[in-house]
């Protein structure tokens, strides 16, 4: 069982960026988004004033709402970063949940709007004009996103921010709609006006699937749901495979922003000093620390066998 321990420690990899970095990384993201959003919004406006479109409208109505969503995201991510005080001794993390939960919002309201203007533009069509110069703004969009996106995995890999989780989340829609509304684009081309509306429908549904994820996963941690079976099997075994552990038991975890909070009891041979207690309780920490990096540990030792009488 201690060889085991021991490899279990080896073999424990830190796959995420350092604090330093991933502040550097989540600040960056933040304002990347924001600029990226701006510049979006400026490109398909003009697309949408030449054309018409109420597809390019339901794609420039995205941006608009990845700017808002993406503005929130800086604010909270700044502030989210901010370190514990006495009144927030687990941190500031939960800004990020409150964000993506703005975000959210957002979405809903979006859509509402643009599946009413589609529905009229499907009762009443409106011929497109300038659809050459819709496509050249719609391929610049969609290679502009393509690299926001490519960099917010890159960060969310590294950090594990839900914040840029979510915002990464509207942009991927975002590619999808850019590409939807190409498609609409080019049917308007062809006499197939009513393409136009049904491509901005079908991008206001795929925003409202996607919001169920943001809204799950920031409820979860609002709620302090538990960490992932799989995480806590982990860190189970890592507790249980210590040499000098006999037990484990109130094994409690969530999530606040990046940090996860794991708390758990230790049950060692009742015949132990306390310093031999405590240094066992070291090692479990720091073994669990490895696997979950920045996570707020909190082990208690208790004697084998105490939980039965404490539990008559």
């Amino acid at each position: 069982m201690g060889n085991t321990y021991q490899v279990m420690n080896a073999e424990s990899k830190d796959t995420k960026a350092p604090e330093a970095q991933a502040r550097r990384l989540l600040k960056l993201a933040s304002f990347a988004s924001v600029a990226a959003a701006c510049l979006l919004i400026s490109i398909k406006f003009v697309a949408y004033a030449n054309t018409g479109a109420v597809s390019l409208l339901a794609s420039l109505l995205d941006s608009c709402m990845d700017a808002g969503a993406s503005l929130i995201n800086l604010v909270a991510v700044r502030y989210a970063l901010t370190p514990a005080d006495k009144n927030h001794r687990f941190g500031h993390g939960k800004a990020e949940s409150l964000a993506a939960l703005f975000q959210a919002a957002f979405i809903l309201a979006t859509c509402a709007f643009l599946i009413h203007e589609a529905i009229h533009r499907l009762i009443t069509p409106e011929p497109i004009l300038a659809v050459r110069s819709g496509v050249i703004v719609m391929l610049l969009a969609v290679l502009i996103t393509t690299a926001l996106v490519l960099f917010q995995t890159h960060v969310v890999r590294r950090t594990g921010s839900t914040a840029i989780h979510a915002d990464s989340v509207h942009y991927r829609a975002d590619l999808l709609s850019n590409a939807a509304t190409l498609l609409a684009l080019v049917f308007a081309a062809q006499g197939v006006t009513r393409a136009d509306p049904i491509f901005a429908i079908f991008i206001a549904t795929y925003l409202l699937v996607s919001t169920r994820g943001i809204l799950r996963l920031a409820l979860n941690e609002l709620l302090d749901r538990e960490l992932p079976l799989a995480q806590q099997q982990a860190i189970t075994e890592i507790a249980l495979n210590h040499p000098s552990v006999r037990g484990m038991h109130d094994l409690r975890t969530r999530q606040s922003g990046r940090t996860p909070i794991i708390q758990l009891h230790l049950e060692m041979d009742a015949e132990i000093s306390l310093l031999e207690a405590h240094r066992i309780a070291e090692e479990v920490e720091s073994a669990i620390f490895e696997q979950f990096p920045g996570a707020d540990i909190v082990v208690h030792q208790d004697p084998e066998g105490v939980t039965e009488l404490q539990r008559w």
